[in-house]
């Protein structure tokens, strides 16, 4: 059984280092992407506080598609370019949103989402997914958390993204 270690430190740079080391060893003898990322979102949404949501969206043909998450009935399809989710595809970049009311084009799945980090999954140098956390506190993810957790990016460039249709 895999346990992970809690931190006190939660958002330092420290925190994410860690939760990606115990990410990498949790998915490495693990073929099937999906039950990674069902693992992965567990372990975040456990581990970084004060979320309502969070999880993933996978590219499948022209539009990303819901993925393994924790939280609330989630919006199931999201078009390129559509709201934050959509942006972060679009782009190729992250996108932090203090206040998604505020964000032209917001896809509101969960009225108690007030604010967002998305961060584009990349494999063979597309975006294939992203994944997507929401906060019911406005401005609740600050410029540690955004390089927190694109520093586990490599965790997520290393699984089997071949499995699914991108």
């Amino acid at each position: 059984m895999f346990v992970v270690e809690s931190h006190s430190d939660k958002g330092t740079a420290d925190f994410y280092a860690s939760l990606g080391k115990q990410l990498a060893a949790l998915t490495s003898s693990e073929p099937d992407l999906i039950a990674n990322l069902a693992n992965i979102s567990a372990v975040l949404y456990d581990q970084i506080d004060r979320l309502n949501w969070l999880g993933f969206y996978i590219v499948k043909q022209d539009e990303l598609v819901l993925g393994p998450f924790q939280g609330k009935v989630a919006c199931v399809r999201i078009g390129h370019g559509k709201g934050v989710c959509g942006a972060a595809w679009a782009t190729g970049k992250t996108q932090r949103v203090d206040d998604v009311h505020a964000f032209p084009g917001h896809i509101a799945c969960d009225s108690a989402s007030n604010s967002e980090l998305v961060v584009p999954i990349f494999y063979q140098g597309k975006v294939v997914a992203v994944l997507d956390i929401d906060s019911p506190e406005t401005e609740r993810f600050t410029a540690d958390d955004q390089a927190g957790v694109e520093a586990l990016m490599p965790v997520f460039e290393q699984l089997a993204w071949d499995q699914v249709a991108a």
